[in-house]
């Protein structure tokens, strides 16, 4: 044999002891004497009912029976728990925690009805663990099928079974897959600010110009702030500029950017300031009145953006 074969081997082996290990908690009690914390009433039918949308009218009016499928619902621990648990389960979870497989889900649940429930009923129950699986592998990882069985009685006569089964497991890994590099986010444009971007496109930095006051205004609006004109063309920017102001981003950490990374409000030769990256000059170098001046940085395939360059000098 390979060593490629005897590890397939010795695997095996491994886990047949381990599943020999887990089926002795076979027929161990998991809650032993557990007591319903509250008798079979209408409010909690009325509020299943409503939440499942199921008007059967057998489950309203004198002669109501609850719904047969909120037999485990009457033997929940709630956030509290119950003190009938048994250190059995306590422990059978316990060794498979210890054997790596710390990921748990609900699979499924089966339900025998003997005699229906009324309001009034008063609900104990014992459990007991059925079956503990071999070693299965499944989409969501390695491990193995826990099923418990609640044997519930209303007023001391049986009234249903209820198994319950989990799945302890580890976790498969994910598909390796290379992510495409990260993209700076797209700018929104709207037909407000088009002209903006087109000018952008040819490498031109333009500004809205009211032609009814002349006042020049960014960003880009559909109306003029000074005289409420909706009439204006444009001028285009030397690129000149100081920073008015700056922030330093630390944190958090964004795809396609690279902190610490500073973000001025540059105030343009023109009068008016909009706000972009500062390149050119360390993060920890940039200072309100910093001289600046424009330039386009391509960022991808798709996207060239306005920043403004400044200089330590």
């Amino acid at each position: 044999m390979t060593a490629d074969a005897d590890a397939v081997v010795d695997a095996a082996e491994e886990a047949a002891r381990f599943h020999t290990l887990l089926t002795a908690f076979e027929g161990h009690p998991a809650a032993t004497g557990g007591r319903g914390k509250d008798a079979v009433n209408e409010p909690m039918i009325r509020h299943w009912c409503e939440a499942m949308g199921d008007a059967n009218p057998a489950y309203t009016g004198p002669d109501a029976i609850a719904p047969p499928t909120m037999l485990q619902a009457w033997t929940m621990g709630g956030l509290s728990g119950h003190a009938d648990r048994s250190s059995a389960y306590d422990e059978l979870l316990g060794l498979l925690d210890g054997a790596g497989f710390t990921s748990v889900v609900a699979t499924d649940c089966e339900q025998e009805y003997l005699r229906p429930l009324r309001p009034g009923d008063a609900i104990t129950f014992d459990a007991v663990i059925e079956s503990v699986s071999p070693r299965k592998t499944t989409k969501l990882g390695t491990g193995h099928f826990v099923t418990t069985r609640m044997d519930v009685r209303a007023d001391g006569e049986p009234a249903g079974t209820h198994r319950f089964r989990i799945l302890k497991y580890v976790p498969a890994a994910g598909p390796s897959k290379k992510r495409p590099p990260a993209q700076r986010p797209r700018p929104v444009i709207n037909q407000d600010n088009q002209g903006f971007w087109e000018g952008v496109r040819e490498h031109r930095l333009l500004i809205q110009r009211c032609t009814a006051c002349t006042t020049l205004r960014f960003p880009w609006l559909p109306g003029c702030n000074a005289c409420a004109s909706a009439d204006w063309d444009t001028v285009e920017a030397s690129g000149a500029g100081t920073v008015f102001s700056y922030v330093v981003m630390h944190h958090p950490p964004f795809p396609a950017f690279d902190p610490p990374y500073a973000v001025a409000l540059v105030e343009l030769a023109e009068g008016v300031r909009m706000i972009s990256n500062i390149t050119g000059v360390p993060y920890d170098k940039v200072r309100i009145g910093l001289p600046v001046q424009l330039e386009f940085l391509r960022v991808d395939d798709d996207l060239e953006l306005p920043v403004f360059r400044g200089s330590e000098g």
